[in-house]
């Protein structure tokens, strides 16, 4: 006698559940232990970062830490499986007065250095950090105007080398400040856009030094760009020199 062979009925609505239920649960793995998106809304981290720039950040660089969970949950004490920043990363932190936002700039000085600008020039536990002049950097102004601006490689003990601007030359409003020196456990930050960055040197006042708790990962990688003056559908606007590229 002929067995009738059954079709198995579609999953419907309770298998498309739990496929959406499992690819959130593997998105917000991936994204707490491993990388994590961010873009890049204001320019205090020109040349190096542009406005309209998407990156990846890897959460496991430093290890993790409360930070590193969404909403940054309260359920790691401290810093786990923990690795310490090399002078030069850029960094995406939680900034200390208010852990509900997220900034980005470069690691300038480490626990026990002693940080301080004169007359534009950067030193680092009084010593003066080299630096070489280069071309000028097109910078676009709010009005669309080109302008040039001073551009220099900077050179930061340990060998890291990175560009940096100084739109103001040496005469900036945080390019003469007191000597800081930072805490066990701290980190001194800076922006690649000296005169128009809001960082360690406290220019308007926001934080001066950035525990290691508050870190959430190393930038690494650019994976997309795009001009945000132009439209959204302006794919001319789309930085294709800039995709796929390391952050320095």
């Amino acid at each position: 006698m002929e067995k009738l062979v059954q079709k198995k009925k579609p999953g419907g609505l309770f298998d498309t559940l739990k496929t959406v239920f499992w690819a959130i649960v593997i998105a917000l793995l991936v994204r707490t232990f491993a990388y994590e998106p961010f873009n890049i809304p204001s320019g205090s981290m020109i040349p190096t970062l542009l406005v309209g720039d998407y990156l990846f950040v890897s959460k496991y660089s430093y290890g993790y830490s409360k930070h590193s969970l969404p909403f940054s949950l309260p359920l790691i004490p401290g810093r786990i499986l923990s690795s310490e920043p090399k002078r030069g990363d850029v960094i995406v932190f939680k900034l200390p007065a208010d852990t509900t936002q997220d900034y980005i700039k470069r690691v300038i000085g480490l626990p026990g250095d002693t940080v301080q600008v004169k007359q534009g020039r950067l030193y680092i536990n009084n010593e003066m950090v080299q630096r070489e002049r280069i071309e000028d950097y097109i910078l676009t102004d709010g009005t669309g105007q080109a302008i040039a601006v001073p551009q220099y490689l900077e050179t930061l003990p340990g060998g890291k080398v990175h560009r940096i601007l100084e739109i103001f030359g040496d005469q900036g409003p945080a390019d003469n400040t007191d000597p800081f020196t930072v805490p066990e456990g701290h980190y001194f930050m800076m922006g690649d856009n000296r005169d128009n960055s809001a960082d360690s040197r406290a220019f308007p006042a926001r934080f001066r030094f950035v525990p290691f708790e508050n870190l959430v990962g190393r930038a690494e990688f650019l994976f997309y760009s795009k001009d945000s003056s132009h439209p959204i559908y302006d794919l001319g606007s789309i930085r294709f020199d800039r995709l796929f590229k390391g952050v320095n």
